[in-house]
């Protein structure tokens, strides 16, 4: 499968994979997202759903089941699910099918995510109604044979956010807050939310953005909570311009209260902020395809440490530092380690 010329942005490649996997096997709806390749928790949608309306609730059943989950599918034999086969037939068994698809006569989704060694990159719902019928054995095992390039290419297309300065966001306009109840719904924002949401998934004509980052950063939260899964509720996500941010979900309380469930009655609270220079480097790293080593040499690159230091902090001759560095040169495009930290950290030469 071509996966397209180097440097498509994520969204164009995404897109174009879509209308192959449209003509090779059929679809009716799709969700795709892109992940925090640490966290696994996804951002930056790209989705054609019937069921737009109910958003926060299909999102809420999707992290809180572990039929099919991306972070399930990473750990078994094939990176592609089928959901008539996870649940034996009995869609009933499938808490999304339930609460939302069952609506919209759905008969099967075929999920799969994308990852490699660096990380996972991005998961994959693709619907199917009752006139399509369901997948077969071979429409998953024709999907599990892209997972791999896939994985690769979303990859890539993180490292290519990097490769300009990172634009210049507004500095005055104040601390991005919102506020959810259990059924993420939102309760409150503050007025710069409204700012960065419209770029994080640019609205229509006449519409309002729709935070579905948001939702799922919450999402996880309930999940941690109910024990589905362990990582934790936050998302590093590219806004624009090579400006990377990250959403955190936590609870706001007044208090313990004797008896409660975690969570019982306790708003959700999710902050957006400028991602750190730590989370730039990692991110940076792994996009980038660099080594365990290679990775920890940049970190020390960003302290300030010259060639002598850092071969005696990673205890390693000069030399091998220096094979380190032209490795890293090569593998970001790189020509200097100016150049390099400029990328990585989002900063202006």
């Amino acid at each position: 499968m071509d996966l397209g010329p180097a440097g498509l942005e994520d969204r164009e490649l995404r897109r174009e994979v879509l209308a192959v996997l449209g003509g090779a096997l059929g679809f009716d709806a799709y969700v795709w997202l892109l992940t925090d390749p640490v966290s696994e928790v996804g951002s930056a949608p790209l989705a054609d759903v019937p069921c737009v309306t109910e958003l926060p609730a299909l999102i809420k059943a999707k992290y809180a089941t572990p039929v099919n989950r991306w972070t399930t599918l990473r750990r078994q034999a094939s990176a592609v699910g089928l959901l008539t086969e996870a649940v034996d037939g009995d869609l009933t068994r499938s808490r999304v099918w339930r609460e939302v698809m069952s609506r919209y006569r759905i008969c099967d989704v075929a999920s799969a995510v994308f990852t490699d060694q660096y990380g996972c990159w991005g998961f994959l719902d693709l619907w199917r109604d009752e006139a399509h019928g369901p997948y077969s054995g071979a429409d998953a095992e024709f999907m599990a044979s892209l997972t791999a390039p896939l994985a690769g290419a979303l990859r890539r297309c993180q490292a290519q956010t990097f490769v300009q300065p990172a634009a210049a966001q507004r500095r005055d306009i104040g601390p991005v807050v919102l506020t959810l109840d259990d059924d993420l719904h939102i309760l409150g924002r503050t007025a710069a939310s409204h700012e960065w949401l419209d770029v994080l998934l640019p609205p229509g004509p006449s519409q309002q953005a729709i935070p579905a980052s948001i939702y799922n950063v919450a999402a996880q939260l309930l999940a941690t909570e109910e024990g589905i899964d362990d990582h934790p509720a936050s998302a590093r996500t590219h806004l624009a311009g090579g400006f990377w941010l990250t959403l955190r979900a936590a609870r706001l309380s007044s208090g313990p209260r004797p008896g409660a469930a975690a969570g019982d009655g306790a708003t959700i609270a999710v902050t957006i902020e400028e991602a750190s220079a730590a989370d730039r480097l990692d991110l940076f790293g792994r996009a980038f395809a660099l080594s365990t080593r290679e990775r920890e040499l940049l970190s020390l690159l960003a302290t300030g440490s010259d060639t002598r230091a850092m071969a005696r902090q990673m205890s390693l001759s000069e030399h091998t530092v220096q094979d380190h560095l032209k490795s890293i040169f090569t593998k970001t495009g790189a020509h200097d380690r100016v150049t390099v930290l400029s990328r990585a950290l989002g900063t202006r030469r």
